[in-house]
C-alpha cells in the first residue's frame, strides 16, 4: 500500500506559514503580558507586606522618641554586583532574619537600572534613615554606591559588597542571559534562543562580549557621578578604590565567599550569627547556578586581556582582593586546615583616676 501524499497549494502553504508566525507573535505577547502581571503582583504583595508590618508596629504601640539602641538602629546596604554569587549570599540573610530579628528588603529598581534619579536618591536616603519599623535592616539590590553624607545624614548605613574576577563574571552573565539558571529555570531570558558560545562571540567581535561589558564593578563602587559610567575612566577607578577603602565596611570576593561570611559573622553578629554554619551545611549555599555555561579558551581570555578596560577592572579586582586578604590575615588563624576567628586581642589598663 503506497503512501498517500497530500500536497498543499503554494497559497495555502504561505497562509499556513503566516498563521504560524502570527500565532507565535501572539504567544510571545501573552507571555510578555504574564511577566508584566507577575511583576505588578510582586509589587502589590510587597506593598501589602510593608503595610502589615507598619500596622503591627502601630498596634504594638509607637516607639519612643528616644534614640534606638545602637545595634537596633543599624542598617546594612549590600549594593550587589550582578553575577558575583549575590543571590547565594542574600539567601543567607533571608534565612537568618527571623532568628536574628532584623528585616530584609530588596531594592527593586526599574529595569535593574543601577543609577537612581536625584528625587529617588532623596526618597531612598529618607527611607533608609527614618524608617524605624524596618530597623535593624538589611537592604540589597543592584544599585551603585550612594554617598549618604551628601544628604546631611549624620549616621550613614554600613556598606558591604562582593566582587568577582571580571572575565569570569562576564562569562557567567553572558550565559545567564541566554540559558538562565537553576533558581528560576522557567523564566524566559532576554537572549534566550541564542546558542552562540562566549568564544564564538569574542571571535566575531560581538557586542555582548565586548570589553566594554567588563566595565561594571568599578562604576558600582564609584557611584552616581556621570564620570563613573564613562567606560575606561581612570578617575572612576580611583574613586571606586577610595570608596572601597573608606566607605565600605567589608568587600569580599566570590572565590572566597565562605571567608567573607565568616568575617561578617565575627564582626556583625547582630545580623550574621549562624551564617557560617548555614553556608557550609545549608541547601541554599550555592542556590543559583548559571546553566549551560562553558569556560572560555585561553585564546579568548588572552584577547580580552589585551583591552585597557580589562586591565582597569582587573586592577580594581586585585586591589579589592589584596585588601580582603589583608583584613582576613589579621582576623583569623589556620589550624589543621581550618580557619578560626581570633578572640579579642586588646585590653585596657592604667585606668585613671582610680575609683575608691
Amino acid at each position: 500500500m503506497g503512501l498517500l501524499r497530500i500536497m498543499m497549494p503554494p497559497k495555502l502553504q504561505l497562509l499556513a506559514v503566516v498563521a504560524f508566525a502570527v500565532a507565535m507573535l501572539f504567544l510571545e505577547n501573552q507571555i510578555q503580558k504574564l511577566e508584566e502581571s507577575r511583576s505588578k503582583l510582586e509589587r502589590a504583595i510587597a506593598r501589602h507586606e510593608v503595610r502589615e508590618i507598619e500596622q503591627r508596629h502601630t498596634m504594638d504601640g509607637p516607639r519612643p522618641d528616644a534614640a534606638l539602641d545602637e545595634e537596633e538602629d543599624m542598617v546594612i546596604i549590600y549594593n550587589r554586583v550582578p553575577k558575583t554569587a549575590s543571590t547565594s549570599f542574600t539567601n543567607i540573610a533571608y534565612d537568618l532574619c527571623a532568628k536574628n530579628k532584623y528585616h530584609v528588603l530588596h531594592i527593586n529598581t526599574t529595569k535593574n537600572n543601577p543609577v537612581m534619579s536625584l528625587q529617588d536618591q532623596v526618597r531612598f536616603v529618607k527611607n533608609i534613615t527614618s524608617w524605624k519599623e524596618m530597623k535593624p535592616g538589611f537592604y540589597h539590590g543592584h544599585v551603585s554606591y550612594l554617598d549618604f553624607a551628601k544628604f546631611g545624614v549624620k549616621k550613614k548605613p554600613i556598606y558591604i559588597n562582593v566582587i568577582r574576577d571580571p572575565i569570569e563574571r562576564l562569562v557567567s552573565y553572558y550565559y545567564f542571559l541566554r540559558f538562565g539558571d537553576d533558581y528560576r529555570p522557567g523564566l524566559r531570558r532576554r537572549k534566550q534562543g541564542d546558542k552562540k558560545t562566549f568564544d564564538e562571540c569574542v571571535a566575531e567581535g560581538g557586542s555582548d562580549c565586548a570589553p566594554e561589558k567588563l566595565w561594571l564593578q568599578i562604576p558600582f563602587f564609584c557611584g552616581h557621578s556621570s564620570e563613573c559610567w564613562n567606560v575606561g575612566s581612570r578617575w572612576a577607578m580611583d574613586q571606586a578604590k577610595y570608596n572601597l577603602i573608606n566607605e565600605y565596611f567589608l568587600v569580599g570576593v566570590t572565590e572566597e565567599l565562605e571567608d567573607f561570611i565568616m568575617l561578617l559573622e565575627a564582626a556583625l553578629p547582630r545580623f550574621f550569627r549562624g551564617a557560617t554554619e548555614l553556608y557550609r551545611t545549608g541547601k541554599k549555599s550555592h542556590l543559583r547556578k548559571t546553566t549551560e555555561k562553558k569556560l572560555p579558551t585561553k585564546q579568548t581570555i588572552a584577547k580580552l586581556q589585551q583591552s585597557d578596560i580589562w586591565k582597569m577592572e582587573n586592577e580594581f579586582y586585585e586591589f579589592a582582593l589584596e585588601q580582603f586578604q589583608f583584613i582576613r590575615a589579621h582576623a583569623v588563624r589556620e589550624k589543621d586546615g581550618d580557619l578560626y576567628i581570633l578572640s579579642q586581642n586588646f585590653f585596657y589598663e592604667k585606668i585613671y583616676p582610680k575609683s575608691n
